[in-house]
């Protein structure tokens, strides 16, 4: 069944010349929603998508032609999944496999898709394609129901802060159009909203392939009285908390082009500036007001949430890349440890003996975790865990090397989330969410300590070195013995390589030295092999991290 578009009929039956300023004046104007679609594989996401971009006349011919079965030129032989599946794995396989991004506009608002996978394997593609969105589109087939991959594309989505989800019962056409199918249906999602505390779902019955509901009403529903999914799309409300939240602009760069101009610039995370706003410059806490608000375009008496500026401040404070500007009063807090939500993206497991690259705003930092819990997508349970493979889900206590400025991720998306970087081989690892900063005053600061091994070999000395910095360490290499200096390095937490040219050592055993807890050099000799002193070096660091005890 063929349904014929209404959304652009405004414009054939138009009158008046094309303006070409007055078209683009419009278009600016015109807010932006980014949203995501989500759900199990075959559950018809690209098919959904290709039938919004066709029925909303935003394909051009060339592209229909070339997902066309025949050339009859009729919607029914037009095959819409191929109009998102870019790859030419996706078109050999029939599925998605990366995330592909579509932009379309009506005379009301402007849009950008993330057609995101339905495979398990693919969830990390979910999570960065929904990372930006500010609604969810989870599909169901009517004729299977709520999936496990449904459920956890939905729990990612209320995991991220998506706060506006539609329920597409997708296929209706496959169940006659039941009422009872999609109740049953309805019932089911409204109580996994309710489980994922999703603030707004709305249920919608469609079949993609023919269009029912999702441009225009169909009469094979007489029985739904609700929007269509466009309809919806244009009329839901979107970035509503931003310009009220607290004021946050995380600085990307200094400008300073003379010697009478000092600008911050960056883009606002979240609330609202004017010029005279008492403000407070973190982690240093130094205070002042905003002189003037700059942009391309000129001077601003007021600038707002995702607009790009530079701040110019009265008197000089010491602010550098990675600082925050945010008003007095409705500060987020500082801290070097917090308690987070994490998504594991890598075939490589979680490793709680590693450390990671944590970056955060315009921050990276080095972090140690730690996994306390596990979710189970079907029961939604927390579980005892100390890892976590790939596309799983947890809870972690984070602590890294310096303090970083945080907001929950529910309050802020920005200041509230970070990614896990791969310090060996740069990848990206893992997605967080903060979820409490824990008060410094709250911190158990344990005795720190270094350690530090002598070797009288070379070649063990740089196999040794490579080792600790392959896994993320901080490694000195120095010749001297001085006890001021190592007792320097030990207490800045770094590992110390000595290079000893005593021919009297003895060259079976290794002597390590580490920092007790009154601040004293403590002995300790091991097997002179790189396997026996990395393990050394792993379980002093943590025993002096997990405990009080002399080594």
């Amino acid at each position: 069944m063929a349904h014929k578009s209404l959304v652009l009929d405004s414009f054939d039956e138009a009158t008046e010349p094309f303006e070409i300023e007055e078209f683009l004046a419009a278009e600016q104007q015109k807010d932006l929603l980014r949203f995501t679609t989500a759900g199990s594989v075959d559950d018809g996401k690209s098919t959904l998508i290709g039938r919004l971009l066709y029925d909303s006349r935003s394909i051009y011919e060339d592209q229909i032609k070339a997902v066309t079965r025949a050339h009859s030129g009729d919607a029914s032989s037009i095959d819409f999944a191929q109009l998102t599946d870019g790859l030419r794995a996706e078109r050999e396989q029939g599925i998605t496999i990366d995330v592909a991004y579509r932009f379309f506009a009506t005379p009301k608002r402007k849009f950008i898709i993330a057609d995101t996978p339905g495979h398990e394997q693919y969830t990390r593609n979910m999570v960065t394609g929904a990372s930006t969105a500010e609604l969810a589109i989870v599909l169901v087939d009517a004729r299977k129901g709520i999936l496990t991959q449904s459920r956890r594309h939905a729990f990612i989505a209320s995991l991220l802060g998506i706060r506006h989800v539609v329920a597409v019962v997708n296929k209706m056409d496959l169940v006659d159009f039941s009422e009872e199918i999609f109740a049953q249906h309805q019932r089911d999602l409204l109580s996994l909203a309710e489980k994922l505390e999703i603030p707004s779902l709305l249920s919608i019955p469609i079949s993609a392939l023919d269009g029912d509901n999702v441009v225009t009403a169909s009469e094979r529903t007489p029985w739904y009285t609700g929007p269509t999914l466009l309809e919806h799309l244009e009329a839901v409300p979107i970035a509503e908390q931003l310009p009220q939240a607290s004021f946050r602009l995380p600085i990307q760069r200094v400008i300073r082009p003379h010697q009478h101009f000092r600008g911050f610039a960056g883009q606002i995370a979240s609330g609202t500036v004017r010029p005279g706003d008492r403000i407070v410059a973190l982690p240093s806490g130094q205070t002042s007001r905003v002189q003037s608000i700059h942009t391309f375009d000129g001077e601003l008496e007021s600038a707002f949430a995702l607009q790009s500026i530079t701040l110019t401040l009265e008197g000089e404070i010491d602010i550098s890349r990675g600082d925050l500007i945010a008003h007095q009063g409705k500060a987020p807090q500082i801290s070097t440890e917090f308690d987070a939500s994490l998504v594991w993206l890598h075939a490589e497991p979680f490793s709680a003996d590693k450390s990671y690259l944590l970056k955060h705003a315009s921050q990276t930092v080095k972090a140690q975790l730690q996994i306390a819990q596990r979710l189970s997508i079907e029961t939604f349970e927390q579980q005892p865990a100390h890892t976590l493979a790939l596309n799983e889900i947890g809870e972690a206590t984070v602590k890294t090397s310096r303090r970083l400025i945080l907001d929950s991720y529910r309050d802020n998306r920005i200041t509230g989330s970070f990614i896990l970087i791969d310090p060996t081989t740069n990848a990206t690892v893992g997605a967080g969410m903060v979820r409490r900063a824990i008060e410094e005053s709250n911190i158990v600061n344990k005795p720190k300590s270094g350690v530090a091994i002598l070797l009288s070999q070379s070649e063990l000395v740089s196999t040794v070195e490579e080792q600790l910095l392959r896994a993320g360490e901080d490694v000195v290499v120095t010749h001297t013995q001085k006890p001021l200096v190592m007792h320097t390095l030990l207490q800045a937490g770094l590992i110390v390589l000595i290079c000893v040219q005593d021919s009297a050592q003895d060259k079976a055993r290794t002597e390590i030295i580490t920092l007790d807890e009154r601040g004293e050099f403590s002995k300790q000799f091991i097997s002179s092999n790189v396997e026996a002193i990395l393990q050394g070096v792993r379980q002093l660091k943590q025993g002096v991290e997990r405990d009080d005890r002399q080594l």
